[in-house]
């Protein structure tokens, strides 16, 4: 019989969820000033291997506007990038109809990650007016980390956090990600194609972060939200 440590194990969906909300409680408070929207950017890579997530993201990004909805809303960008050196988004938008007939157009194409430019992209639209939060989900680093964490140091300067929801088993991804979630103030989750549900609840949490900040998101209703808010120690006094 062998001696050696077992192996530990990967952790699941549920438990990378409720990590992931307990780095979220314990931000500064992200609440917009004088009752205005706050604005979220929803940044996908949009190369040919991210397609089943882009329709599984299709479908649930309805729920980030339900979740801010009695909280004043919410604003969110789509921004993407795909084939060879396209990086494209919308206007700040604040109907679910709206987001989800422009994201139903894009069909995902072949390339490599513009992650740097997509951060450009964030500070340039937060130096203009503040952006809550930045989303992004992706499977892939293929660019130096340096520059990326230099960029993610930005925006965190910005006020800008960083949440990265990585979909894969990549593990020089997983550290890049890591990464620049933690230089930005922001938070890192992993998932899978079969945690949709996961990613809903994540991105419905961060919705609200965006709109109310912590406060708002230890108030966020449906029975998952109960069970993984359950799990939050209590506010540091």
């Amino acid at each position: 019989m062998s001696n050696l440590p077992e192996k530990p194990k990967a952790p699941t969906a549920s438990a990378a969820v409720s990590a992931f909300l307990k780095r979220v409680e314990a931000m500064p408070q992200a609440r917009p000033a004088n009752g205005r929207r706050g604005r979220l950017v929803f940044a996908m890579d949009a190369t040919a291997s991210r397609q089943p997530s882009w329709d599984r993201a299709c479908r649930l990004q309805g729920e980030m506007f339900l979740a801010t909805r009695d909280m004043g809303g919410l604003a969110v960008q789509l921004a993407y990038y795909r084939g060879f050196m396209e990086l494209a988004a919308t206007p700040f938008l604040t109907d679910s109809a709206d987001l989800t007939r422009r994201m139903t157009g894009v069909q995902c194409l072949g390339g490599q990650t513009q992650i740097g430019r997509l951060l450009q992209h964030v500070l340039a639209e937060s130096r203009q007016d503040r952006v809550n939060a930045l989303v992004f989900v992706g499977d892939a680093v293929e660019e130096p980390i340096d520059p990326l964490c230099h960029l993610a140091g930005q925006l965190g300067l910005q006020g800008t956090p960083i949440f990265v929801f990585h979909e894969g088993d990549n593990a020089q991804a997983g550290a890049g990600f890591r990464q620049l979630a933690r230089i930005s103030g922001g938070a890192y989750a992993p998932f899978d194609g079969a945690s949709a549900g996961a990613l809903a609840e994540l991105l419905r949490a961060v919705a609200v972060f965006a709109a109310g900040g912590r406060a708002a998101l230890t108030r966020l209703g449906g029975q998952a939200a109960q069970r993984i808010a359950g799990q939050l120690p209590a506010p540091k006094r």
